[in-house]
């Protein structure tokens, strides 16, 4: 007996929305697909706390707002869906429809690299997230070690990066005019190796 091919469904980006906001586990949108997003490491997570963490107290009483790993990011017309560790909008927060649960004019994205992700964070998100007008800085933030990569678009459209790299450096962001230490950032981190 031949197995039967099995057929790949396919998603609209209606459907990926209609699923994702009655589900009891989060998931990403790609091209039509949907993909279960896996649980985070403790370093994962304490990174990303502490990110929250100092980025809230330094944009306390400014026009800008940090928004956790729980708020989704729509590309518009790239067909992804994602939610980033954490995002930064500035000014009037524009949001898909009334659910107010998908961002649409992000100006800064964070994501933490993990093994299973990096590639993907590097190169596809990185790829989708471009696309978005309002993007203005991209940063990646490596848990093995003391190492951040800083995108930023310059006014010609085109990204320049900067690798930041030592508990000694700073994350320096320009959307916001805030800078974090990356001791703060890796605070409760312990690594193995500190090559950059």
């Amino acid at each position: 007996m031949t197995a039967l091919p099995s057929i790949r469904r396919t998603f609209t980006p209606e459907e990926y929305l209609l699923v994702e906001r009655g589900a009891a586990y989060r998931s990403e949108y790609l091209d039509g697909e949907i993909y279960a997003m896996a649980g985070a490491s403790r370093a994962h997570n304490t990174i990303v706390n502490n990110l929250s963490g100092e980025f809230h107290r330094l944009l306390k009483g400014t026009p800008c707002q940090g928004m956790s790993q729980d708020m989704k990011v729509d590309t518009r017309d790239a067909g992804f869906y994602a939610y980033p560790n954490y995002v930064i909008v500035c000014g009037e927060q524009r949001y898909l429809d009334s659910h107010e649960d998908v961002l649409i004019n992000p100006q800064v994205i964070v994501e933490v690299l993990s093994p299973s992700t990096e590639k993907y964070d590097r190169t596809t998100k990185f790829d989708r997230y471009s696309r978005l007008e309002t993007l203005r800085e991209y940063v990646l933030v490596a848990q093995e070690r003391p190492r951040i990569e800083h995108y930023v678009r310059q006014n010609d459209g085109n990204w320049v990066n900067n690798v930041i790299l030592g508990l000694d450096a700073s994350l320096a962001l320009a959307t916001v005019d805030a800078a974090v230490s990356l001791a703060d950032i890796y605070d409760r981190i312990t690594f193995t190796d500190t090559a950059g």
